[in-house]
């Protein structure tokens, strides 16, 4: 399968899946007639490897060749089968890229770890989410991630809702990319 008829095929499953036509009230406070519900996609048994698949090839196609970047994650709940997605295509292509999670707030025993996973100081990693209205998650995310000491190269996320992320996280200096816009799921 080639990436534009991964792109295709998860396209047709996040319409089918994932997009509720409905007002509803988003976190971000803003309202609307839709709702994409992500994780009916992110975990879906067909659609969650072709996520990691199109995200990688996203990355590519934006100018991060493989080995340009050593981990993927942000904020959890959105960004966590997102990143394991990825984590898994990539090693089926014989790629090491590994996954994090980073949690609102460090834990209050154990290790007390904000980021989960494998240490992310000193390496370059891509913050993703898996859809974004304003770019709070993936900003929370990235400033995080740079407090504790790793390179964050841009941010990545599966829907744009075209709705003032992008020029909200690039204002913060990271380049922005997203898989489907709201033309591919028949929104716009």
């Amino acid at each position: 399968m080639t990436n534009d008829s991964h792109k295709a095929r998860l396209s047709e499953l996040v319409r089918e899946l994932a997009v509720i036509h409905e007002k509803v009230t988003l976190a971000s406070g803003l309202e609307s007639d839709f709702y994409v519900d992500m994780r009916r996609a992110t975990l879906h048994h067909e659609a969650a490897p072709l996520i990691g698949h199109v995200m990688l090839d996203l990355l590519e196609e934006s100018g991060f060749a493989p080995g340009d970047y050593d981990a993927v994650g942000g904020l959890t709940m959105g960004a966590d089968p997102v990143a394991t997605a990825m984590l898994h295509a990539a090693a089926s292509r014989g790629l090491d890229v590994d996954a994090f999670v980073v949690r609102k707030a460090a834990k209050d025993h154990g290790m007390k770890r904000q980021i989960e996973g494998p240490d992310v100081s000193g390496r370059r990693v891509i913050v993703l989410e898996d859809t974004s209205t304003t770019g709070g998650s993936p900003l929370e995310a990235a400033r995080t991630l740079r407090e504790t000491g790793a390179e964050v190269l841009a941010v990545a996320v599966i829907v744009d809702r075209a709705t003032g992320a992008k020029e909200k996280i690039e204002a913060e200096g990271f380049p922005y990319f997203y898989a489907l816009g709201l033309e591919d799921l028949g929104l716009a």
